[in-house]
């Protein structure tokens, strides 16, 4: 079964879209086949919608089965249908989904996060939540993809970084790239602990590295 797509004929689903162990949210214009392939490979509601007018919405959210966090001035209301608690994050980085990585039980986040984000961070998401880097990037959200199973984190992380992610989030860590090379690895791919979806430039060894380290081979 095909499992790369694209959104607005680009492949960097992470940035346009983000999922969670039930819902997966993807901006307004998706074609129908795209959303259709999506709910099945991720068994999944989909929810098309605009965060604070944006179509980018994997960059200013972030999510799992007990919240979502949306960037400063956007509104909960952007995801009304989503049904857990929705919040604002009151921080000065705006780009939430791009400086959090988070399952259901843990969160990664971005090294310059403040002391009150973090605290509601750790209670809408339900989780213990630390600061970190991957591969001396702050952006962990698109450096990085994490299910209730397993990661796949960009292919420059440091011993000393994947120390810190597996003790952070109890489970494996692999690494790996999307999209014919791309280090982003959160920019280019969906996956929950159900399936997941490429972009659309990612080879068959790419395919096999996520099918890996996400405990779907």
């Amino acid at each position: 079964m095909i499992k790369t797509v694209n959104i607005y004929d680009n492949p960097v689903l992470g940035v346009f879209a983000t999922c969670t162990e039930d819902v997966a949210v993807v901006p307004i214009g998706t074609t129908k086949k795209v959303i259709d392939l999506v709910a099945e490979l991720l068994d999944v509601r989909v929810i098309s919608t605009l965060v604070n007018g944006s179509t980018v919405i994997g960059s200013l959210s972030r999510g799992n089965s007990n919240g979502f966090l949306l960037s400063r001035d956007a509104s909960v209301n952007d995801l009304k249908e989503v049904d857990v608690p929705v919040e604002v994050l009151p921080d000065r980085l705006t780009a939430t989904g791009n400086v959090i990585l988070a399952n259901d039980t843990a969160a990664l986040v971005h090294p310059d996060i403040s002391d009150r984000s973090m605290e509601v961070i750790s209670r809408v998401l339900g989780v213990d939540v630390h600061r970190g880097t991957i591969a001396g990037l702050g952006t962990v959200g698109m450096s990085g993809v994490a299910t209730n199973k397993g990661l796949l984190v960009h292919p420059m992380v440091t011993q000393e970084e994947l120390a810190h992610i597996e003790e952070v989030f109890g489970l494996s860590v692999d690494v790996g790239t999307t999209n014919y090379g791309s280090q982003a690895v959160g920019s280019g791919l969906l996956a929950n602990s159900k399936g997941y979806v490429a972009g659309s430039n990612t080879t068959g060894h790419e395919l096999g590295r996520i099918e890996d380290a996400l405990f779907f081979a």
